[in-house]
């Protein structure tokens, strides 16, 4: 049954139904918040449970704070317009968990995990339990069971980006040789040289098509003469 706009129940929450909608925001920024702090993701459990339980009160404080002028004659009432602030809103924390690094870019799932988040606190907040149950259970299953699939069917499309400080320049021919004997194919690659006595700096991206190369670049590398240091990135998509 629809209430007409002027009804006194309209704009009218009860203590127990405000105090379930946080509770139920609570359990589901959790339930994705624990799944990101699993992968010590920069922003986890308490994260997304504070996004989600924030942007439930927003809505509700949007829907029902101001009905006392909701029978104001000059006053118009807006249900959605605080809540939809969230939506841009929630950007500026979504940008601080996106990080570069060369050309490795990490965050992302991160950053739309909490933009999700606050959808479903939104749709917790105004009322829409199984709409946010149901987006919950999909984001869930997206972040963990499809990255699992995606780890084991899609890794030969992945890279391995690699910076590698030498001592001379004569110890770079060696190194690619060694990496050729291996089989290790390199998609790109950039020199630097310092002309100090830091010496050159190789940066390279290896093509990740086989399971375990960093293990594989890691004993080839290992006590290497003229290798002062290495650094790897993260697995990056090409």
């Amino acid at each position: 049954m629809t209430l007409p706009a002027d009804h006194p129940e309209l704009w009218h929450i009860s203590a127990y139904e405000l105090s379930f909608r946080i509770f139920i925001s609570i359990v589901l920024g959790g339930i994705i918040g624990l799944e990101r702090e699993r992968g010590q993701h920069p922003a986890g459990f308490r994260t997304h449970i504070l996004v989600c339980v924030g942007s439930a009160l927003i809505t509700l404080t949007s829907i029902y704070g101001f009905a006392q002028f909701a029978y104001e004659t000059n006053v118009r009432m807006d249900p959605a317009r605080l809540a939809a602030q969230i939506v841009s809103g929630i950007g500026f924390l979504g940008a601080g968990t996106i990080m570069r690094h060369g050309g490795n870019v990490s965050g992302l799932t991160t950053a739309a995990s909490l933009w999700v988040v606050a959808a479903i606190g939104i749709g917790t907040g105004a009322g829409f339990y199984y709409a946010s149950a149901l987006t919950t259970i999909i984001v869930f299953v997206s972040l963990f069971a499809l990255n699992i699939m995606e780890k084991k069917w899609l890794s030969a499309g992945r890279r391995e980006e690699y910076s590698i400080q030498l001592a001379e320049d004569r110890d770079i021919e060696p190194l690619l040789r060694l990496l050729s004997e291996e089989r290790i194919a390199i998609h790109s690659m950039t020199v630097e040289r310092s002309g100090g006595s830091a010496g050159v700096r190789i940066h390279f991206i290896v093509k990740n098509g086989k399971r375990g190369i960093r293990e594989k670049m890691a004993s080839l590398l290992a006590g290497r003469p003229g290798l002062l240091n290495v650094e790897v990135n993260r697995s990056v998509s090409p």
